[in-house]
Formats: C-alpha cells, sequence, structure tokens
C-alpha cells in the first residue's frame, strides 16, 4: 500500500467517479476525506467502509472551501472531482446557472489548488488530479458553460503545472468520455420515453454517439490512472490531460 501516511481529499466523492478514486486510493492506504451530498445513512456507510471524515461543503461557496480545507488538515492528494452539468442554448442560458457552472466545475478546483498548493511545495510532495472531460479538449452544442469550465480546468491544470514542477508537486488532469455512473443510468428511461427509443438505441445513438468504442467508460478505469498519477513512476507525469474517451478525440 503505497500511499499509507498520505491523505487525499476527493470532491464529489460519495458517488460515481469521485467514490471510485476514493476506494481505490483508500485501497493503497491513503486516509481519505469525503465530499458531497447524499442521505445521511448513505454517506455514514461509506465513512464506515472507508475509515473516511466527510464534508458536505458547498463548493460554490469559497468560504466553505476554506472550512472544509481548515478541517481536512495535510492534504497530500487532491482530487478535485465535482460537477454538474445544465444543457440550452448561450442565449437562452440562465446567467445564475452559468454561475453556478463556473463557481462548482472551474473556480472550486482554484480555491482547494491555492489552499493545498503551499503544504505540498513545503513537504516536497504532492499529487493533484483534475477531473476534466471530453468537453475540455472539444466542444458540444448547448452545453456552453460546461464547455467552458472544462476547457478551464485544463489550462489551470497547465498553469499550476508549471509553478510547482521544481518541488515534487505533479498537477494533472483525466478527460473521460461518458462513464457508466447511476446519474448517466437514471437517464435512460426518461430519454427512452422523450424520443420514443429503445434503451440500446439510447445507449448506442444518443449517449455513445461520439464514442468510438460505443461502450461506457467505467468509474474504476479512471480511478486506476488516477492511482498511477499518484505514483513514483509518475513523478515525470505533470501538465497532462489524460483522454479516457474511447477515441472521441481522436476523431
Amino acid at each position: 500500500m503505497f500511499l499509507a501516511g498520505k491523505r487525499a481529499l476527493v470532491t464529489g466523492s460519495t458517488s460515481g467517479i469521485g467514490l471510485a478514486i476514493a476506494r481505490a486510493l483508500r485501497a493503497e492506504g491513503a486516509e481519505v476525506v469525503l465530499n458531497g451530498f447524499g442521505a445521511a445513512e448513505e454517506i455514514a456507510a461509506l465513512r464506515d467502509e472507508l475509515g473516511a471524515s466527510h464534508s458536505a461543503a458547498d463548493l460554490t461557496d469559497p468560504a466553505a472551501i476554506e472550512a472544509m480545507m481548515a478541517a481536512a488538515g495535510q492534504v497530500d492528494i487532491l482530487v478535485n472531482n465535482a460537477g454538474m452539468q445544465h444543457v440550452a442554448p448561450v442565449d437562452e442560458f440562465p446567467p445564475a446557472k452559468w454561475d453556478q457552472i463556473i463557481a462548482l466545475n472551474l473556480s472550486a478546483a482554484f480555491h482547494t489548488m491555492r489552499l493545498a498548493l503551499p503544504g505540498m511545495r513545503a513537504r516536497g510532495w504532492g499529487r493533484v488530479i483534475n477531473t476534466a472531460s471530453a468537453h475540455s479538449l472539444v466542444a458540444s452544442p448547448f452545453k456552453s458553460a460546461y464547455v467552458a469550465a472544462k476547457h478551464g480546468i485544463a489550462g489551470l491544470t497547465k498553469a499550476a503545472a508549471l509553478e510547482v514542477a521544481q518541488h515534487g508537486v505533479t498537477v494533472n488532469a483525466i478527460s473521460p468520455g461518458y462513464v457508466w455512473t447511476p446519474l448517466v443510468e437514471n437517464q435512460i428511461p426518461d430519454t427512452m420515453t422523450a424520443r420514443g427509443l429503445t434503451r440500446e438505441q439510447v445507449i448506442n445513438d444518443v449517449l455513445l454517439a461520439k464514442q468510438p468504442t460505443k461502450s461506457f467508460v467505467q468509474p474504476e478505469d479512471v480511478a486506476a490512472l488516477a492511482v498511477f498519477l499518484c505514483r513514483e513512476e509518475a513523478r515525470n507525469v505533470n501538465g497532462a490531460n489524460w483522454s479516457m474517451d474511447g477515441g472521441w478525440t481522436a476523431e
């Protein structure tokens, strides 16, 4: 367990990709701090499973982020994973929703990083992993805020990586395509009804239309890459944006 003695804070980790990463880091010995929303009994079960602490901080609020980081203490591994989506044309996009998405998907990562990096630099070791998206590299219509935020995450990752490159700290991004999570799975029945499609048609012709493999990325796939980025062998992987999208952005 090569991460014994390290503490990992994973935002948006009560389900989906974040939870898979938290589990994978814990399996390698890291102490885990969870963040996210959910039913109290489900969060309690996760805390018991992982021996973890939990913060319900609203990451659209910089003051709440500061309180979360202060309570977490030393953070050796920071995974910025929390995010949200809204779909609408630019000229119909609610300004409040734009502000919320930018705050959660982009600004929250800035705030956690600005608070975690000084300690990492002082200790001479640290790993920051930002969950970006295929939309950090390419765009889709009606997702202006999400695409803007994810492009911003890619840029933030590069800039920060250059700043800490000589201090034993790396900053990288992972850009998945469609990942099989409860959030995605729960969209299928409504889409079947709305579009008059079969389950198979929704999966292949709607959700996976842009992924050449026609298969979902699994949360555990993303988690395995995150674990690798924490290894000593990845010490020279810095400022990278790793695509994991079945070939979507290769086209």
